[in-house]
Order: C-alpha cells, then structure tokens, then sequence
C-alpha cells in the first residue's frame, strides 16, 4: 500500500508520540523516588515501565521499516529506539 504525503506526516507524527512515551517513561525512571504524580508513568512498576516502552518501540521499529518516508526526520525517533533497547535489555 503506497502511502500519500498526508498519511507519512500523520504517521509521522505518530512515531513521535510513542518517542515521547519512551522517553517520558525512562526519565521518569531515572528520577528514582524523586519521581512524583505529574511524572507519566510514576505508578508503574521497573516490569511495567519496561513493557511500557518495549510496546512504543516495537511500533516505532515495525513502522521505521516502511521504505517511503522521504525527507522525514528520523532523528529522534533513532535516538528513542536506541534508548529503548537499553533500557528493556
């Protein structure tokens, strides 16, 4: 299926949101028991929080394997995947 410029912006921009989970989620970890309420994900568990950005990244390596993003930037959404693997491993 061939994607038009409106659907690659949109899943695009879709990508970006799971980056933002991922990363949200591993500050929030890192901010230990400094971590507070507005912190997303602050109620979850170590498992949890490793599920939770293994599920984020696993959508953002299937959909970074589609051969038609033109001049996207996929910088941040590299630097996500790489942080993710870290951080699951």
């Amino acid at each position: 299926m061939a994607r038009d410029a409106a659907q690659i912006a949109q899943d695009h921009s879709a990508m970006l949101g799971s980056v933002s989970v991922i990363t949200s989620v591993i500050a929030t970890h890192n901010r230990g028991s400094d971590a507070t309420d507005t912190d997303f994900g602050h109620d979850l568990t170590h498992d949890e929080k490793k599920a939770r950005v293994a599920r984020s990244n696993g959508y953002i390596v299937h959909m970074k394997t589609l051969d038609d993003w033109g001049s996207e930037d996929m910088t941040a959404i590299d630097a996500a995947i790489s942080a993710a693997n870290t951080f699951t491993a």
